[in-house]
């Protein structure tokens, strides 16, 4: 295509952070509409970005004729309405994770985007961070072997605070949750690094605030997790051989802010943390030896690696688009969504059921079914 990427944006959250910032750095794109379910809120982000067109009305972002992408950051419960409609218009999508509420829409968003030959992808952004990449390629080249046990620790301390606000966070219904915000992006960090089917899961999750109080003063149920907890196993693959993985995920645990995942494997252990600093160790090695990667990582207190992954992904986007390719390499596709709710979906009902659930691969189906 000739000229600049159109990029529709709908929510005003998470993007005024990631998305608007990284996609404004993009010689090639433009942001040329944002819609709030807050008008007042789609007026200010507009005029801290420069944006031309803003809206309370996210279907105007859709079907406005300047925006090739929509990239849709609202709740989960709103992900499936929106991708369809998008689709109908032919735009190509970036959706946040987690991809749905279900599978069934997961499918459903998945049938449509196949059959309309647009870019759709879920926003993994932290698979672009260069340390990750790296990581990537040096499982691939065995440097630590056959990988027998995956570990995985996410937590962060805010939603321990009993005063932050009640909202979709905080409803179930509307798919919040630590369980779908965070193990989310765990699970599709482990399905892609590893490129091994889960076939078990057994879940357990857990509230710790428990009631809290809307923006009207009412206090209201908190319906959704603050903590989700995993225990999983792996199928056999060329990078797995009977492995084992446990997740421990809390958004109330302080002190610090962690994102670190951790590979053992037969000939040696792989650490990546939140901004992408990558470790060996070698079998028998007492600590950990760091490993240099492409961009120097220096964080600040404030820097958890999401915008630092976006920006990384969002001009690979922006090229795919202008080049009129029908993949982004390394980007998370819809397939890949649904591969993650799969397990999102079997592990809230291990949690009710208290028991570990099955997943097997049907060869047939390209499927799996529990």
């Amino acid at each position: 295509m000739d000229g600049k990427v159109g990029i529709g944006i709908i929510g005003t959250g998470f993007a005024r952070k990631v998305q608007i910032p990284g996609f404004k750095a993009c010689d090639d794109a433009e942001i040329v509409s944002v819609a709030s379910a807050s008008l007042e809120n789609a007026r200010s982000t507009a005029e801290e970005f420069g944006i031309e067109h803003f809206t309370a009305d996210w279907r105007e972002t859709v079907s406005h004729p300047a925006v090739d992408l929509v990239c849709i950051t609202t709740p989960p419960a709103l992900h499936r309405e929106m991708t369809l409609l998008a689709i109908k218009h032919s735009k190509h999508i970036l959706c946040e994770k987690p991809m749905a509420m279900n599978v069934t829409e997961a499918e459903e968003m998945t049938k449509a985007a196949d059959s309309s030959g647009v870019i759709a992808l879920i926003d993994h952004e932290l698979r672009f961070l260069p340390g990750r990449q790296r990581a990537f390629a040096m499982l691939r080249e065995g440097v630590i072997g056959k990988v027998r046990h995956a570990k995985y620790n996410f937590r962060a301390a805010y939603r321990g605070n009993p005063e932050l606000p009640w909202n979709w966070w905080s409803d179930i219904e509307q798919g919040g949750g630590a369980l779908g915000a965070i193990d989310s992006h765990v699970i599709d960090s482990l399905l892609w690094f590893l490129d091994a089917d889960i076939t078990s899961v057994f879940c357990q999750l857990n509230t710790h605030v428990r009631k809290r109080k809307d923006g009207d003063g009412k206090v209201r149920e908190v319906t959704t997790d603050d903590e989700a907890n995993l225990l999983l196993r792996f199928a056999d693959s060329e990078l797995t051989e009977n492995a084992t993985g446990v997740v421990g995920c809390s958004m109330s645990e302080p002190p610090e802010y962690m994102n670190r995942l951790e590979f053992f494997g037969s000939n040696g252990s792989m650490r990546v943390d939140n901004l992408g600093e990558l470790y060996i160790a070698e079998t028998g090695a007492a600590d950990w030896v760091r490993v240099e990667v492409d961009e120097p990582i220096a964080g600040s207190l404030n820097d958890n690696g999401f915008a630092r992954g976006f920006k990384y992904i969002a001009p690979r986007i922006v090229e795919a688009i202008r080049e009129g390719k029908s993949t982004v390499e390394s980007a998370a596709t819809f397939a890949d969504g649904v591969r993650v709710q799969r397990v999102l979906d079997a592990a809230r009902r291990s949690d009710a059921s208290r028991t570990a659930v099955t997943l097997t691969f049907n060869a047939n189906a390209a499927d799996f079914a529990d």
